[in-house]
Order: C-alpha cells, then structure tokens, then sequence
C-alpha cells in the first residue's frame, strides 16, 4: 500500500467531503482518482493488494465484481462482515457475481454450447505464479440469503446504466452473446444492501 497516497485520500476527504469509494478486486481496471483500487494483483493504481484486511474504514461504497466467487461459501460469510465492520453507518455494499439462473436458461434452452459459460461459472485467472477459479456460484435466493446472514439491508439488484461506474466495462455487464447489451442476456446478478 502507498502510505502517502492514502494519507493523501484521507485528507481530501475531509477536506471536501468527498466520498470512501473502494472498488475491490479491481484488476487492470482504474475508475479514477475518486476511487480507492485493491486487488490481489500488480498493478500500477493500487492502492492495497489485501483485498481482506485493507486499511480503508468508513467505507461508503464498496463494489466487488465477480470477486466472492472465489471464495467458497463457508469462507465468504467472515470476509463479508470484515467488510460491513468498515462500512460507515449507511455504507453500500454493491456486488455482482455470474449469474447461475440466466446461465442456466440460456444452457437449457440450447442458445448457447457449454463453452460459452466456462468463463463466468470458473472465472480463471492468474495471480502471480499461479491461477485462482470460482469456488462457488449464486443465484438471486442464495445472494439473498447470504448477504441477510450477514445481517446487510434493502438488499436489492443494481443496474449497471444507473449507476457511476458503469461507464467502465466489467464482468457486471456481461451479457451472451458477448457485448450485446441491448438484445442479449445479462449474466451477471449484480446486488447491493447496506450496513
């Protein structure tokens, strides 16, 4: 973590009031200078690499996209409140995962071959000398239940054209066939509640 550049954040918020934006599990993707970058990776604009135990506190917005998957069920209920413990009083948690509904409809219905879905249900990518797969997948009851067990609020789904990231192209919105946001299917099921 650069020290200075987080020292810096925080001043400027105080300063101007600005809001504790964090988008964890980042990746290559940088949302600006307004945002707080953690990934496991290396990458230039991070601002932390533990994507668990960061030094960010009176959070206001933490997005996650498609970052619990890799983390299997029993695992995840912990990380989840270590995060809400940050969260300000009224702070969002905005998560998206794949879709396991949508993906399996569109599976069953023949629209799409096995390997169209390989991607977004196993999410492999490389860290470091090795490489991470989703442990695990969601449909909106089971998100449901686990953002409630976690005792989260006014849990509801997010529309990625709504919302100020959403001018950055992430895994929330993908959609088969690949980039068809107007005719095709969102494959993602994006999220959110509050502390």
């Amino acid at each position: 973590m650069n020290l200075k550049r987080a020292l810096m954040k925080d001043k400027l918020r105080t300063k101007y009031l600005l809001m504790i934006k964090i988008n964890l599990g980042c990746g290559k993707r940088n949302f600006g200078k307004d945002w707080i970058h953690i990934d496991g990776g290396d990458y230039g604009h991070l601002d932390s690499r533990d994507i668990i135990n960061f030094p960010y506190n009176d959070i206001d917005l933490l997005y996650a996209s498609h970052l619990i998957s890799y983390f299997d069920r029993h695992e995840i209920i912990p990380i989840l409140k270590t995060w809400k413990s940050k969260h300000s009083s009224n702070g969002v948690l905005r998560i998206a995962v794949p879709d396991f509904q949508a993906i399996s409809k569109l599976y069953i219905n023949n629209l799409f071959n096995l390997e169209s879905f390989l991607g977004p249900l196993y999410g492999k990518m490389q860290m470091k000398d090795k490489f991470i797969y989703h442990k695990t997948v969601y449909d909106e009851s089971s998100l449901i239940s686990l953002l409630s067990i976690c005792e989260f609020k006014n849990i509801k789904k997010w529309d990625h054209k709504s919302v100020e990231h959403g001018k950055y192209d992430d895994h929330s919105q993908a959609y088969l066939p690949h980039m068809e946001k107007k005719s095709g299917t969102l494959i993602s099921l994006n999220l959110e509640c509050t502390k």
